[in-house]
This record gives structure tokens, C-alpha cells and sequence, in this order.
């Protein structure tokens, strides 16, 4: 024989937690959703943080990698002038748009070496605000010697 549950008042209180002391569970309904609320704009502005600060060390290195080939081009033995500037611009349309407005210069450098500097913005995620970027890379030219020993 099988004994179904009788519905009822007793079988209410039967289905219910019992009562702990100091249990106030029944007051906090609905919290979840309010937290989450108070909470969800600052996950988010700290995903669109990281992201930027992402953008901006990727336009640095960006920037870095133009200079240092633009350097090396034109340390090289013999190189022409004008073919620093022409590997780093060159550089720069193929690396995507991480460097806005990037723009390679001739940096004031010595008989014996050659510096170049590049400049541009990092893409913003935030609309409105920009973020500079400037870096500069050295190298001595090559030539050609002969030893007097």
C-alpha cells in the first residue's frame, strides 16, 4: 500500500525550512538583482579601462616598431637619404589602426648616428578623448673602416 501526502496546513509547514534564530532570509528578496545593478556599471567601465589601456601600449609598441625600422634602414651601409623615413612610413600603413595620424620624423642626431621619431594618437574607445603617443629609437651608421694594425 502506498501512503500519498495529505495537502493541507500540515503538510505546509512540513515543506518549510525551519525557523533559525536570527534567520531573516525573507528580507533580503530581491537583493540580487539591485546589486547587480549597482554593480554592472563598474564591471563595465573597468572592461572598457582595460580595453584602453590595451590600445594604448599596442600604439606604443606600434610606434616603437616604426622608429626602430626606420633607424635600421637608414644605418644601413651606404643607405640613401631619405630611406629611414620611407621604411617607417612604410611601416606604419600595414601595421592597422592602432596608431592614428602616426607620422615618422628625422630626430636631430649626430654625424655618426641617426634617430627617428614617431608620433600619433592610440585609438580611444572613450569618444572625445585622445591619447598621445611618442616614441624614438638610435643607432649608429654604419661604415666602412679599415684597421690600421
Amino acid at each position: 500500500m502506498i501512503l500519498l501526502p495529505i495537502p493541507g496546513p500540515a503538510a505546509d509547514s512540513a515543506r518549510r525550512r525551519p525557523a533559525v534564530p536570527g534567520d531573516r532570509s525573507g528580507s533580503d528578496r530581491g537583493a540580487s538583482p539591485v546589486e547587480l545593478a549597482i554593480v554592472a556599471p563598474l564591471i563595465i567601465l573597468l572592461l572598457f579601462l582595460a580595453i584602453q589601456i590595451a590600445a594604448v601600449f599596442l600604439a606604443r609598441s606600434a610606434a616603437l616598431s616604426a622608429a626602430q625600422e626606420a633607424v635600421s634602414a637608414q644605418r644601413a651601409y651606404q643607405a640613401p637619404p631619405g630611406a629611414g623615413l620611407a621604411k617607417g612610413n612604410a611601416f606604419l600603413t600595414h601595421t592597422g589602426d592602432w596608431l592614428s595620424a602616426g607620422a615618422v620624423d628625422e630626430a636631430a642626431a649626430e654625424a655618426d648616428e641617426v634617430a627617428f621619431t614617431v608620433t600619433g594618437r592610440a585609438l580611444s574607445v572613450i569618444p572625445g578623448v585622445t591619447f598621445p603617443v611618442s616614441q624614438t629609437a638610435h643607432g649608429t651608421v654604419e661604415r666602412f673602416t679599415v684597421d690600421a694594425g
